[in-house]
């Protein structure tokens, strides 16, 4: 499910791009400005709007780190920001000072491409800003660009229907001629790489004129040849297709069209999830966060929207499901009642109600006074039990143990998918995470093991190449949908 969550209605113009950091949300318009919001509760920042393009702004973007917000302009400009003051860093004009429609910076934020309408595209040293290699496509306008997550090559597309394949020497490793009839309108990488020895694979997401999302394959062989196929064409909205986005671990996809909807699919099957019909004209731009299960969507009706994806036990208005709402009591839930919910939403109530029901009645005032609900319950060890419940009875600690061991145990004869369970704890994921061996697990399972062993996987003992954890929204939202069903 999916719930709006707040409405922006600071720009005066149609919105051409949304961008997010680990913070903070960035837009920007056709009224010359870019705005800055916090993701905590969608303020507007003191230093916000910033003002310095002197025509419409296209694009905007982030650096990896968030230190800085990168915009490009009709006035054939590239501004550089700092996002502590919102004062402007530097200012890099286009070669040939052509209408700047487009840019990407690469993900190691060592290299930033601009394209123009007269077709040139601009490599640049970001750290120095200083201009690197030019090239061009003749008789069209870049209006699309994204830098792989290697950093090494980059794509751009066209009005006149190509996608490119660059790397960093502007030099073309392939031409995918026709791509979308009648031109392309964006493009984007999935985060991750694949990797068997002899291939390296990409995926690259692109939309256009022709009402279709396309997903592409790019393999790179050993021998450096680059050789890309279409992998899937997506038709779940009805005109032209004018903004796609990747979620941060490549799970799900998003995009925005001339029909005013916004649609989201599984990236990985090319399934249709969710369509979004709250604007009022033109989707022009969307943008998943990076750190929390939230899309930003921008429209010719001036506004942005920020939707929620919920994880399945809430219904769109946000509001808890009559099944999942607090009881009126403060006797906890009925057995029966209580029994229909995993253990891990259970509310301090129900943990208290099972306490008597065990015979156990007097943990009670511990458990209430130290508000010990179901997930606390099934964390419970020896340790916490005698040092910071004071629990005195080495007796009375074994036998609240073995009570929840057995709770554990119901748990996992109950039918869940296994797929569910946290590979370490073996319990019902409430914050699934991918890990660099492709196996997803509990985040605080998988980062209390990394800090405390070598960085090694769970699952296969071989080093894991990053201690990077990327939420994966898709199986959240599964478990979810799960959970409201059983």
């Amino acid at each position: 499910m999916t719930s709006l969550i707040c409405t922006l209605q600071d720009h005066r113009d149609d919105v051409n791009w949304c961008a997010f950091s680990g913070k903070m949300l960035a837009t920007c318009s056709g009224d010359k400005t870019l705005r800055i919001y916090s993701t905590r509760d969608f303020s507007e920042l003191p230093f916000s709007p910033l003002t310095g393009h002197g025509y419409s702004v296209h694009c905007c973007c982030f650096s990896t780190c968030g230190q800085f917000l990168v915009s490009c302009s009709t006035d054939a400009t590239v501004v550089v920001w700092s996002m502590d003051t919102g004062d402007i860093e530097a200012v890099l004009e286009h070669p040939g000072r052509s209408p700047v429609r487009i840019f990407a910076l690469s993900h190691d934020s060592a290299h930033l491409v601009s394209g123009a309408s007269d077709g040139t595209l601009a490599l640049w040293d970001f750290p120095s800003k200083q201009l690197c290699k030019t090239g061009a496509v003749t008789d069209a306008t870049m209006v699309a660009c994204s830098f792989s997550p290697c950093s090494q090559v980059f794509v751009t597309g066209s009005t006149y229907g190509d996608l490119r394949l660059w790397n960093l020497d502007m030099k073309q490793l392939h031409a995918e001629k026709n791509a979308h009839d009648m031109g392309v309108t964006c493009c984007a990488f999935a985060p991750s790489i694949l990797s068997d020895g002899q291939f390296v694979q990409l995926r690259l997401a692109s939309c256009g004129q022709d009402n279709h999302v396309k997903i592409w394959v790019i393999n790179k062989h050993i021998s450096g040849a680059y050789k890309m196929q279409l992998l899937h064409t997506l038709t779940g909205q009805s005109a032209p297709v004018l903004s796609c986005a990747y979620s941060s671990d490549g799970q799900l996809l998003v995009s925005g069209s001339v029909d005013k909807t916004v649609t989201v699919y599984d990236a990985m099957n090319a399934i249709l999830l969710y369509t979004l019909t709250q604007h009022e004209r033109y989707v022009t731009a969307c943008a998943f966060s990076l750190t929390s299960p939230l899309i930003a969507t921008g429209s010719m009706d001036k506004t942005v929207n920020i939707w929620r994806l919920e994880d399945g036990c809430r219904s769109h208005g946000g509001k808890l499901s009559p099944e999942w709402s607090t009881p009126t009591s403060r006797e906890g839930r009925t057995p029966a009642a209580r029994s229909k919910l995993l253990v891990s939403n259970w509310l301090e109530e129900d943990v208290s109600s099972w306490l008597v029901e065990e015979g156990l009645e007097q943990l009670v005032g511990k458990f209430t006074a130290n508000n010990i609900d179901g997930t606390e319950l099934l964390s419970l060890t020896k340790e916490t039990l005698a040092s910071e419940l004071h629990i005195e009875s080495v007796g009375l600690r074994n036998k609240l143990l073995r009570k929840v061991e057995e709770l554990k145990s119901d748990l996992l004869c109950s039918g869940i998918p296994d797929e569910f369970l946290c590979p370490i704890t073996r319990e019902l994921m409430r914050e699934p995470v991918l890990a660099s061996d492709g196996y997803s697990y509990e985040r605080e399972a998988i980062e209390s093991w990394i800090s405390t062993k070598n960085r090694s996987s769970p699952m296969t003992n071989l080093p894991l190449l990053t201690t990077l954890l990327t939420p994966n929204y898709t199986l959240k939202m599964a478990i979810g949908r799960w959970k409201t069903n059983h």
